[in-house]
């Protein structure tokens, strides 16, 4: 049984929104019909895959909203409710109706026999390979509960840190646009008004006085030109970066880069060890985690070389020497679960190098932001003096001609 998404009117002629469950499309218009309602559309709860369906949920639930859904799993199951009724549960207390159709929706598949985790895979998007992968660890060895208990600290965790560095790159990307605002409307909006008042006087103006004119006559004339080349420029680096083989060169070299290649290497190795930590934890074997942990890289030259660590651990090596012959990460990370192997507890060294590794890239993002914040008042305070000196240097000329 699937789930529709409706919209509706009733007998006073207001519009309706909800979902309902049903065989169909044709069941689901009947049994709004007989409640007295006036169908407008309804649609079935899927997900575009490959760009053949006609209607796509995108991605319906936002990190910290999956979180929530996990732990509220975890409290229903562990609390023996069945899963389809846990499942109706949760879709009631969403509050996103998108969200709810597409609980709704994993609901059906459920009722219809499936697991959990294959219900899930209906929205890839939304549930990727390692959160599937999990709960069917935990399916299979009848733990779910405790698994979405972990998978959901898990997901927060993961929402913590990338908040924690967003909010550290807000400020100063702020003062940024900004700062370009203020001086591009002095340069597009002032500064003209001033030039035809240095016209009428017919004095030769000076040097910088000269290039900020000419910035702004450019700006005057071309800015929607340079709008639509950058665009362009955004867009076709994009679709350059989208080829396999250049994708990988570039993040080779990002690697090679003193402080962005620090914080590339901090970023996907926290995040490698904290899913290859959930996934060994749930029960997932070691070679099939490290192949659903590698999805989580961003860096394709690094994934490439995780992959060929997870054939060389098929064949027998151990992680750390893997991991080791991948290069690009920390000793600290290889020292680390080098002893979670000798003392059997990689599950939780695991868990520690994560969070290791998400703490020293917290620290190296704050120290950079905290030095970038100075700079760039002081870019601000420059580029007001240059455009007032631009103003005033031509106005003394005249002062002293006139003395």
């Amino acid at each position: 049984m699937a789930a529709f998404e409706f919209v509706a009117l009733d007998e006073r002629g207001r519009r309706r929104r909800g979902v309902r469950e049903g065989d169909s499309r044709r069941q689901v218009r009947q049994a709004l019909r007989e409640e007295g309602l006036t169908p407008l559309s309804v649609d079935q709860t899927v997900e575009r895959s490959g760009g053949t369906l006609r209607w796509s949920f995108g991605r319906g639930m936002s990190l910290l909203e999956l979180a929530l859904f996990t732990r509220q799993m975890a409290t229903l199951v562990g609390a023996a409710l069945p899963i389809e009724e846990a499942l109706n549960a949760v879709a009631q207390q969403t509050e996103k109706r998108r969200a709810g159709a597409m609980i709704m929706a994993v609901r059906g598949r459920v009722r219809e026999g499936y697991p959990l985790a294959a219900a899930l895979g209906e929205f890839p998007s939304t549930f990727p390979d390692m959160y599937r992968s999990t709960v069917a660890a935990g399916e299979q060895s009848g733990f779910l509960d405790v698994v979405l208990e972990n998978l959901a600290d898990y997901i927060e965790a993961r929402f913590e840190s990338r908040r924690n560095v967003e909010m550290a790159l807000f400020y100063p990307a702020l003062l940024l646009v900004f700062a370009l605002l203020i001086v591009g409307a002095l340069l597009i909006y002032v500064v003209p008004d001033i030039v035809r008042v240095f016209d009428d006087t017919g004095e030769q103006l000076p040097v910088l006085t000269q290039v900020m004119i000419a910035i702004s006559e450019f700006l005057q004339t071309w800015l929607w030109l340079l709008a639509v080349g950058v665009g362009l420029f955004v867009i076709g680096l994009r679709r350059v970066l989208a080829q396999p083989r250049i994708r990988s060169a570039w993040d080779r070299r990002k690697l090679a880069v003193p402080v962005a290649g620090r914080i590339v290497r901090g970023g996907n190795a926290s995040r490698y060890a904290s899913t290859l930590s959930i996934l060994t934890s749930s029960g997932v074997p070691l070679v099939d985690a490290m192949r659903i942990a590698g999805e989580v890289v961003t860096n394709q030259w690094l994934k490439a070389r995780l992959d060929q660590a997870t054939a060389r651990v098929s064949e027998g090596a151990s992680l750390k020497v893997a991991l080791e012959s991948a290069g690009h990460f920390p000793p600290m990370f290889l020292h680390m679960i080098g002893s979670g192997e000798a003392s059997g507890e990689l599950d939780t060294m695991l868990r520690k190098v994560a969070q290791y590794q998400q703490q020293e890239l917290e620290r190296l993002v704050t120290t950079l932001v905290r030095l970038f914040e100075p700079m760039m008042m002081l870019f601000m305070g420059v580029l007001v003096i240059v455009v007032v000196l631009a103003i005033l240097l031509p106005i003394l000329s005249m002062n002293q001609l006139v003395a």
